[in-house]
């Protein structure tokens, strides 16, 4: 079998489910692959995400500055960038269950690696210089596993669930980032506190492997290939006028189409905020409000835990309470996310205050996330586009993440007042970053707002 056959999308069964078991096999085998995609998508965060737990130790420790431990995320994001657009296009060709399984291995094994490189640094005492070098390769090839997470969750919603509730159930999907975002802070967050910092990533890496196992056991490629019917044919959809066109020709149809480029620049506005409080929340809570660890920990991992709640009401009330018009959603979502973001960032407040301004900033900043960044683009493309439509978006997103990044670490690092005896910045001043922040929160539905009609006009 070669490279290429291997990941091809897998050809229809030559054994067919009898007529009397089809729906029972269709609703066993769909519910099986959702809730498999779901929980490894979950791990693919978590195999993301150890890094943003381990900034304070590996700066107060001297090993990275905010600058570099910035461009180390940077490296992830960017590549992550590229790599979700041309996953994006490819994926819609590809066997999801083979492609998704394969890329959470590779970010498995950069997890090992940069866990077993930060234990080699404490036993040989290797140079900080080494270590960026190495730590931003790596982690850079994790961004390209990482890019091969979610186009295939989401054409395996394509391919598996009816137009009428594809809101719902991608609204879910999305919650899974948020559930691993929490489970990283907390189980992350502890496992750095009782055994360093390094072993964070050996523990991503175990979570990793358990996703991968996940996939292989629990995950369908399309339902012809278990010997059932197309999705259309089983939910009685009218054929789209699409369905007859080329995958090739639909593709070049969304590069072309306008709306599609906006959504990606308000998507990427989404994700500079989601990325910077995701990021830097934790060394923020610890170095501008003074929080230990575990406290800024939890602070966060609460926060992501209710961001969950917002991207499944966010897809569910723009389906059935605004009957499928996302602005209303969003520009409402948006305003709450603005006030309470500006609140947490800009007051000090204690501890109850801090977890009840950033819960409500992610709940809804999950919501536009959750329309924003998906559900505006799916509305617009058919079934054949769907990877296609999350690449364009995707590579604007994460660029825009990367770059949040970057600047972020310079804005911090330039604001450092005093110095440690070990050379340690002692204090950092936030407001600069803050406002980086703010602004593009309220830039991500201000877009949506002035550019609607595009973004109502569908592909092809």
């Amino acid at each position: 079998m070669s490279f290429f056959s291997y990941f091809r999308i897998s050809k229809p069964s030559a054994r067919t489910v009898p007529e009397g078991q089809v729906d029972a096999e269709y609703r066993r085998l769909r519910s099986r692959t959702f809730w498999g995609v779901c929980a490894a998508y979950c791990l693919y965060y978590v195999c993301r995400m150890a890094i943003s737990v381990v900034k304070q130790p590996v700066v107060d420790g001297g090993i990275l500055s905010p600058a570099q431990i910035g461009l180390v995320d940077s490296a992830l994001l960017l590549v992550y960038a590229v790599g979700k657009f041309c996953n994006g296009f490819i994926a819609d060709y590809c066997n999801v269950r083979r492609f998704m399984a394969v890329g959470l291995v590779v970010s498995t094994l950069a997890n090992l690696v940069m866990g077993a490189l930060g234990l080699l640094h404490g036993w040989l005492g290797l140079s900080t210089t080494l270590i960026f070098l190495v730590f931003a390769l790596v982690w850079g090839i994790n961004g390209w596993a990482q890019s091969m997470g979610a186009p295939p969750a989401v054409i395996s919603l394509s391919r598996w669930f009816p137009l009428r509730s594809r809101g719902t159930f991608y609204s879910i999907l999305c919650a899974t980032p948020y559930l691993g975002k929490s489970l990283s802070m907390i189980l992350i967050g502890h496992v750095v506190l009782w055994l360093g910092w390094q072993y964070g990533f050996l523990v991503a890496a175990l979570c990793g492997f358990a996703g991968s196992l996940l996939i292989l056991l629990l995950v369908s490629d399309t339902p012809e290939s278990k010997g059932l019917p197309s999705v259309q044919t089983l939910s009685g959809e009218t054929p789209h006028e699409a369905d007859g066109i080329p995958t090739r020709q639909l593709h070049l149809a969304v590069l072309r189409h306008p709306g599609i480029w906006i959504i990606a620049l308000s998507s990427a506005f989404v994700y500079i905020t989601q990325y910077g409080i995701s990021s830097w929340g934790i060394f923020f809570l610890q170095k501008a409000k003074g929080y230990a660890l575990t406290d800024a920990a939890y602070i966060i991992a609460i926060s992501e835990g209710i961001g969950v709640v917002g991207t499944v009401l966010a897809g569910w009330l723009s389906d059935r309470l605004f009957r499928g018009n996302r602005l209303r959603p969003v520009l409402l979502c948006g305003v709450i996310c603005l006030l309470t973001l500006s609140l947490f960032l800009l007051t000090r407040g204690n501890y109850l205050l801090n977890i009840a301004f950033l819960s409500l900033a992610s709940l809804t900043l999950a919501a536009l996330y959750c329309i924003v960044s998906g559900l505006m683009a799916l509305d617009i493309v058919p079934r054949k586009a769907t990877g296609a439509a999350l690449g364009v978006v995707g590579i604007s997103s994460y660029v825009a993440a990367a770059l949040q990044s970057t600047i972020s670490g310079v804005l911090i690092e330039s604001s450092a007042r005093g110095t440690l005896p070990d050379g340690v910045s002692a204090s950092y001043d936030f407001t600069a970053v803050a406002w980086f922040w703010i602004g593009a929160c309220l830039l991500s539905f201000l877009l949506p707002a002035l550019f609607w009609p595009l973004l109502r006009r569908k592909v092809a």
